[in-house]
């Protein structure tokens, strides 16, 4: 199965690469960041001037000229058409209890601000203390239990704004 590379070019053009086109490419490395191409009997000059690895982005240039590159793999867009993308923030807007059981101690208050991972409550269950923390930052809109309160498997704790 070829692997294909969706690409796209100062964040206007869109094009499809396939595995085997690329390694078909008639390329020599000259430098550590300078290639040689020959493509359709035209040569070109390619720099690699800055490279994320990690994000897939390059700037490259190519005969003097300055281009914007991202690149995405097979599994890139299908996380991405899944709704998934990495880096996307949060959107969780409350809290519900995970199992049921009893609020030990509640550490926000309607109002507070609060920051991802920091705790919000405590819920004893089965005889084990379980910390809830915060699955991104925000505004706490409402706190919908009190210390004490038994609490069943799926019951509003807190609300964001």
């Amino acid at each position: 199965m070829s692997q294909t590379y969706r690409t796209k070019v100062n964040n206007i053009y869109d094009f499809d690469l396939q595995q085997e086109s690329i390694e078909a490419l008639d390329s020599i490395q000259e430098s550590a960041n300078n290639y040689h191409i020959l493509s359709k009997n035209k040569s070109y000059k390619a720099e690699i001037i800055q490279r994320n690895f990690n994000a897939k982005q390059y700037q490259i240039k190519i005969n003097g000229t300055l281009y914007q590159i991202a690149i995405e793999d097979y599994l890139d867009v299908l996380i991405k058409d899944l709704g998934f993308e990495i880096g996307a923030s949060k959107q969780v807007n409350d809290i519900k209890a995970p199992m049921p059981g009893l609020i030990l101690d509640i550490a926000v208050k309607v109002g507070q601000e609060v920051h991802e991972d920091d705790t919000l409550l405590i819920l004893e269950a089965m005889k084990m203390e379980n910390v809830i923390t915060s699955p991104r930052s925000g505004v706490i809109k409402s706190v919908s239990v009190n210390q004490g309160d038994a609490v069943d498997k799926n019951q509003l704790l807190i609300e964001f704004d």
